[in-house]
């Protein structure tokens, strides 16, 4: 082969690169009862950069009270980027049918140091989640649909029930309901009321 070709042949091999990873499209489906694959596609979205809305957004604080309808009172809500499902506390579980589909009614519980709120909620129960715990170990969760109120906002988001008696909060919003409301101030707290926009 001519010194020439043979340069050529290099350069052409110098130019080839490796194909650029194709960001995840919106419409990619992912079994919704496997958690660690719903992280991992909701990783890959979050991944491709866009660009930033001038409209004013509202902030909220790493920690709420949240309205839980048929709730009697408020409970405290931990917002947290690092989980993709939302969460509540849920106790003596009972699983009934109404109108041809599943429900179930349990107890919700809120202890704070100067006083404990309880009551017994009734949600439709949408599925059976897998939730990877801290280890390694997948468990399987009920998730149920629940509406509430956060500030003067309201929401339907779906919580798997759980029992958060070790936690500091009895309600984790994660991101899948974070995505929904707008920013996370992870300084402040209690913000919801104020109607802070950016």
């Amino acid at each position: 082969m001519p010194a020439m070709q043979a340069a050529a042949v290099e350069e052409q091999a110098a130019k080839v690169e490796t194909p650029a990873p194709k960001p995840v499209a919106d419409d990619v489906v992912v079994d919704p009862d496997d958690t660690q694959a719903a992280e991992n596609a909701d990783a890959a979205k979050a991944a491709v950069a866009k660009p930033v809305s001038p409209e004013l957004v509202r902030v909220y604080g790493w920690r709420e009270d949240i309205e839980i309808k048929g709730f009697p009172g408020k409970l405290q809500a931990k917002l947290d980027s690092g989980a993709l499902t939302s969460s509540i506390h849920a106790e003596e579980k009972e699983f009934f049918e109404r109108d041809g589909k599943k429900w179930v009614r349990f107890l919700v519980k809120d202890s704070r140091k100067d006083k404990t709120i309880s009551g017994r909620l009734e949600a439709p129960m949408v599925r059976i989640a897998k939730i990877k715990e801290p280890g390694g170990v997948s468990v399987a969760r009920e998730v149920v649909l629940l509406s509430f109120r956060l500030g003067e906002r309201k929401f339907r988001g779906e919580f798997t029930l759980n029992n958060r008696g070790n936690m500091l909060s009895p309600v984790l919003i994660g991101r899948s309901i974070i995505r929904d409301l707008g920013w996370v101030d992870v300084s402040r707290t209690h913000l919801a009321d104020q109607n802070i926009l950016r």
